[in-house]
């Protein structure tokens, strides 16, 4: 008798627990915004930006109005996908279970429509400055690469078919986030492809490509819930955190020969001083909230290799 009642006691004690992984708080209306936008993510945006200017600066073709325009380009993109992820994984119930700050559309604090009109607000503001850039250039054919990266923004997690659910973010992140922001800010102020700008954009890609990776494994086991097959889900846990850490290390070995030809990129490899401890906590980490630093850290690697990369490039001048 005794065990048959404690079957079923073991069993309702279950449901409660995965309830707990999104917590009830109450947030104020604007710190839920301002979460929405996902701020540690801006700097995967700025990154790149920051590595074009540089290029540009290495042949004195910087061009300032064309470089803050890039920057805005960056800036409202990362913020208009942040919130179309917002809604989208929202409206599929695949927050329902997440770890971490809560969701503007998963929490239900804000109508989803509304959530889905600030993201195309944002695509809107991301497109004028694209568009003031194509003005000023003459480069006509850039507003099909900014149609093609507004439309892959917002398919990520959104439509019938999202890639982001197929395992392709990495790669998309890496083509956008990685090259093609870092290889157009260059090419906007230069006018012809640069080689500093193809390396440059694939190292920070790779960290861009990290950050989603970290955020995916953390998210793993509620993704294979919500049947979002990302590559982290794909490949399971091991696997993904080996491509986590080569991506994070590979930038690197696309760093080592920089020294020789810019010598101030050497500050480049102060991003270790995020990237060990990260290392050390995502081969460590045992629950998913351990590894929300790692994301951050891995965020602030991007951001310190951007600036210390970009800015080695473009003092190269004042040694000539």
């Amino acid at each position: 008798m005794a065990n048959k009642k404690s079957a079923p006691k073991a069993k309702s004690a279950a449901k409660p627990a995965a309830k707990r992984a999104t917590p009830k708080r109450k947030v104020s209306p604007a710190k839920l915004w301002i979460e929405g936008a996902r701020l540690r993510t801006l700097p995967l945006a700025i990154a790149p930006v920051l590595i074009g200017w540089g290029a540009a600066g290495s042949i004195q073709s910087f061009k300032a109005p064309l470089a803050w325009l890039a920057l805005a380009v960056a800036l409202f993109l990362q913020i208009g996908v942040n919130y179309a992820n917002d809604y989208s994984d929202g409206i599929r119930g695949t927050d329902e279970f997440r770890v971490g700050p809560l969701r503007l559309t998963g929490s239900k604090s804000v109508r989803p429509e509304l959530v889905k009109y600030v993201a195309f607000a944002f695509f809107g503001l991301a497109a004028l400055a694209g568009l003031a850039i194509v003005v000023i250039t003459g480069f006509w054919w850039l507003l099909a690469v900014g149609a093609v990266a507004i439309v892959a923004a917002w398919f990520y997690t959104g439509g019938k078919n999202p890639y982001g659910y197929a395992g392709l973010g990495e790669l998309a992140v890496f083509l956008f986030f990685g090259l093609v922001a870092t290889m157009g800010t260059a090419y906007i102020q230069i006018g012809n492809f640069d080689a500093n700008s193809l390396f440059g954009g694939a190292a920070i890609g790779l960290f861009a490509s990290a950050v989603l990776m970290i955020n995916n494994i953390r998210d793993i086991n509620q993704d294979v819930l919500a049947d979002k097959r990302t590559l982290a889900v794909k490949v399971g846990k091991k696997w993904a955190k080996g491509y986590y850490f080569a991506m994070i290390w590979l930038p690197f070995v696309i760093l080592l020969p920089f020294p020789y030809l810019y010598p101030a990129t050497f500050f480049a490899w102060l991003a270790l001083l995020f990237v060990v401890p990260a290392t050390l906590i995502a081969a460590t980490a045992k629950t998913p909230r351990e590894l929300i630093l790692v994301l951050k850290l891995t965020s602030f690697a991007a951001l310190s290799f951007g600036v210390f990369f970009g800015n080695g490039l473009a003092v190269v001048n004042f040694h000539l």
